[in-house]
């Protein structure tokens, strides 16, 4: 699923989150804005085309000055899907010619050339590699691992490094699964979505619950170490009743994590959302009776919310990791990992070295010309100025541990956290009249509850967002 995907917020904490008598329909009302999913900060929207791959370049010729080796972390998009699925704003080519993964392969191994290339002297072992999409499993086993092998040739790699993969449930196999942790994938993430096949139907992606089930017993048998399930609340056709039998057979499944997304339908930005039937959506309040039941459903079954859009059974490293103030957030989302630069390769890919974040074009033609011609494809870019780095730890800091202690905070970036902040802090006051989060002199805390509604809290500290004075005047 795309990092740039726009959901609502409001999602639970730990088993026992205290909640208002009324329970959580109120607050949902309240507070239910839309916000970015805070992969990084700024956002993506925040690049322009002033910033070209020269800029990449510096960074990664520069990464390693003064003898600070960050590890690295890897993103590969593959863009290429056999059907189209109606709610999808990923950056993908639907086809069923195989014929043309060849060539895209060939520049995926060429720009990654280039990229090991302008950071000779500066690569340090990669700790993440994350395959996207699209369908990563469009490509045959094959293919894929001589992806996998050609980047090992070119950068070092972690003994204990995180190799994901997205996977379509209907393109795999338990033959399939052994291939991918042959490879060296030791996690998995399924897309489902819903299971109620009339909800199926109306996305255009059908699968059966028996497929998924089978798949997930066999991905455990061969040792994937955590395995992560997509869900998507706000589609064509969902109620209530059918919503809580998916959830039912969720649960029943037991995955390792899960993520909960808001389905935002935007037809006029991504065309096939326009094969949806807007009045097959449910409402407003149909949004949030949804999200209550999913939160209910999950926090019965024993998962902690760990941030933003994600659950994780205790004993998950995630859960783990927050518990103990070891939560990390980058682009491929919460994480144990510590903070790394990231690469990205392929059409769109994003990638940020210290203070540069860059995107890829987005056009196929235009992104495979580039890399032919020895060029990076870079297309848009960002410079993050010390604002920019202020308030990206800060909204970190909010996101990961809950809590921002202002001395301390001070101290680390050389300002007084109460003056440079000040307008910020007066627009969480409504949070902390919900009881939300929790002020003091020298701090503020986000509540149990509060874990909730993490994102539109994150977003009073964001100043480029759009929302935030609709959002504040909301609110207020």
């Amino acid at each position: 699923m795309s990092a740039d995907i726009i959901a609502l917020n409001a999602l639970p904490t730990l088993a026992h989150a205290s909640l208002p008598p009324e329970g959580l329909a109120p607050l949902l009302r309240q507070f239910d804005i839309p916000g970015p999913r805070y992969t990084s900060y700024p956002t993506i929207d925040q690049c322009t085309e002033s910033v070209s791959g020269e800029a990449l370049v510096d960074a990664l010729q520069a990464r390693c000055v003064g003898g600070l080796k960050r590890p690295l972390s890897l993103y590969v998009h593959l863009p290429f899907c056999e059907s189209v699925c109606y709610y999808c704003a990923c950056n993908k080519v639907v086809t069923k010619k195989h014929d043309r993964v060849q060539q895209y392969i060939n520049r995926l191994e060429k720009e990654a050339l280039l990229i090991a290339k302008a950071a000779t002297g500066n690569l340090s072992p990669v700790t993440q590699l994350h395959f996207g999409g699209g369908t990563p499993t469009f490509l045959t086993d094959q293919e894929l691992l001589g992806v996998v092998n050609g980047l090992k040739v070119l950068f070092p790699f972690s003994a204990q490094v995180e190799m994901s993969i997205e996977v379509d449930p209907r393109t795999v196999n338990d033959t399939r699964l052994l291939a991918l942790r042959s490879m060296g994938f030791n996690r998995l993430s399924f897309g489902v979505q819903d299971f109620n096949p009339e909800v199926q139907k109306a996305v255009h992606r059908e699968q059966s619950f028996e497929s998924v089930r089978d798949l997930m017993k066999a991905a455990r048998r061969l040792g994937f170490e955590s395995i992560n399930v997509d869900l998507i609340y706000g589609l064509p056709k969902q109620t209530t009743a059918g919503f809580a039998h998916t959830l039912d057979q969720l649960i029943e499944l037991a995955p390792d994590r899960v993520a909960l997304y808001g389905y935002a339908h935007l037809p006029e930005r991504f065309k096939p959302q326009r094969r949806i039937h807007s009045a097959d959506l449910p409402d407003a309040a149909g949004r949030v009776a949804l999200l209550a039941q999913a939160i209910e459903q999950m926090r019965r079954a024993g998962y902690d919310y760990i941030g933003m859009d994600h659950f994780a059974k205790p004993t998950d490293p995630l859960a783990v990791a927050k518990r103990q103030g070891r939560l990390h957030r980058n682009f491929q989302g919460y994480t144990t990992q510590p903070d790394a630069d990231l690469i990205g390769l392929g059409v769109s890919a994003i990638s940020r070295v210290g203070n540069v974040m860059v995107q890829n074009t987005r056009e196929l033609d235009d992104y495979e010309d580039r890399i032919a011609q020895g060029q990076l494809a870079v297309f848009r870019g960002h410079l993050s100025s010390r604002e920019d780095l202020i308030r990206h730890s800060a909204i970190m800091g909010l996101l990961c541990q809950g809590e921002l202690h202002f001395d301390d905070f001070s101290q680390t970036h050389w300002i007084d956290f109460k003056t440079h902040f000040q307008a910020e802090l007066d627009s969480l006051q409504p949070f902390e009249a919900a009881g939300l989060l929790v002020r003091t002199e020298d701090s503020i805390e986000v509540t149990e509850a509060g874990w909730f509604f993490i994102r539109p809290i994150a977003m009073c500290l964001d100043q480029y967002s759009r929302h935030s004075t609709l959002s504040r005047s909301k609110l207020l």
